[in-house]
């Protein structure tokens, strides 16, 4: 048939029968194409499972393990300040102007109760000495007189508004005598040791309660004004915590509770205290009240004054638990991945509750048996592959 046809004509047909061919080579090879690509990704991820190889769990280093029945504390975040009670800090100072002879300590230095602070000088201290000797001879003399009177109104020699008036005068005496000693007993002087030669301008300013020194306002030489503190001592040994508890919290919170807490730069969980007492009152300027709890261990560290972050452990519950490395988080919203076959996982979102000591309560929305191998080290991989594209995640 070909003989029969033009030259021209017979030339041209190869070509054409090309165009089919051509057509269905290329209308083919993107498909194939976008089906390779997708038997591939689906190999990787699918839905909400990941699919590793033996190669990626190794190098991922991705550890499975069960959820654990554990005892859990729920808490109770709550900020304040350590502070020390009445009974543990104290401010010297005179009750007569004095001069400073000598000053026996320096900021800083432990004192124990009783040991001298300064040395003064005080010219009334002087005059409270001698009233009292002076006192103590009269008193002597009116007890003598006394008892005379009483012997002449006992032989009807004299009227008995003569014994009632030496009666009077010893009692006034006695009364006069009692007040001296008391205010020799302020200057720490012992009353009943004072002689004559005893007498001096000179006495001691001792520590009222064991402690540190922390601030000294004279120095030798100095003139100190009454009831004007000239030391200042505290005992850190008696620091607690005052705690902030707000309305609706204020229930939850009883003694006996423990307290984790760190000052600015720790971690809270550093150090520990006990509830002690809750106030039965708000607070002046807020609707809080005050929780105050004694410190279990008082670091050298700790002053009073500092601000603390606390959590006070409220509730304990036994729940199903699992380390805090197998719950991932994507926004506000909490995942954990169950192994369904070899190397393949699906991510399941669940209810996070107490934590504590590496531990996270967790419950599953979709049900998980309690023996299904989970993934508790590698989790926050598998989460970045499924949400590669998708949005922030969160570990």
């Amino acid at each position: 048939m070909n003989a029969f046809l033009p030259v021209h004509f017979r030339s041209a047909l190869p070509v054409l029968l090309l165009f089919p061919l051509l057509f269905t080579a290329c209308a083919g090879s993107p498909s194939t194409a976008a089906e390779d690509e997708h038997d591939h990704a689906a190999e990787a991820v699918h839905g909400n499972e990941v699919a590793l190889t033996a190669a990626q769990v190794r190098a991922i280093g991705l550890v499975t393990g069960t959820m654990e029945k554990r005892g859990l504390t729920t808490s109770l975040r709550a900020n304040g300040r350590l502070v020390l009670p009445p009974d543990k800090s104290a401010e010297v100072g005179v009750l007569f102007g004095a001069r400073v002879r000598n000053v026996a300590v320096h900021e800083g230095q432990h004192v124990d109760k009783g040991q001298v602070l300064a040395t003064l000088e005080s010219l009334e201290y002087l005059q409270l000495q001698q009233d009292y000797l002076e006192n103590s001879a009269n008193l002597k003399a009116l007890s003598a007189d006394l008892k005379r009177q009483q012997e002449l109104h006992d032989e009807r020699i004299n009227a008995t508004k003569t014994v009632e008036r030496a009666q009077a005068d010893l009692a006034v005496a006695q009364a006069k005598q009692a007040a001296n000693a008391a205010k020799l007993r302020l200057f720490g002087s012992d009353p009943e040791k004072l002689t004559a030669q005893d007498v001096s301008s000179a006495f001691t300013l001792r520590a009222p309660i064991a402690g540190n020194v922390q601030h000294i306002t004279v120095t030798t030489g100095q003139s100190a004004e009454p009831n004007k503190p000239l030391f200042s001592i505290v005992d850190n040994s008696g620091l607690h915590i005052d705690l902030n508890v707000f309305e609706q919290d204020v229930a939850r919170v009883h003694a006996g509770q423990q307290v984790v807490f760190g000052h600015a730069g720790e971690p809270v969980g550093r150090h520990t205290a006990t509830v002690f007492a809750v106030n039965k009152a708000f607070e002046s300027d807020q609707q809080a009240v005050l929780v105050h709890a004694k410190l279990d261990d008082n670091g050298e560290e700790l002053l009073a004054g500092m601000y603390v972050d606390a959590l006070i452990m409220t509730d304990s519950t036994s729940a199903w638990s699992l380390p805090d490395d197998a719950v991932v988080s994507n926004g506000d919203e909490h995942y954990i991945f169950v192994e369904h076959g070899p190397n393949t996982f699906a991510m399941t979102a669940v209810r996070t509750g107490a934590s504590e000591l590496g531990y996270t309560e967790v419950t599953p929305m979709d049900p998980v048996a309690t023996d299904a191998k989970i993934v508790v080290k590698g989790a926050y991989y598998l989460l970045s592959e499924l949400t590669k594209g998708t949005g922030e995640h969160s570990h």
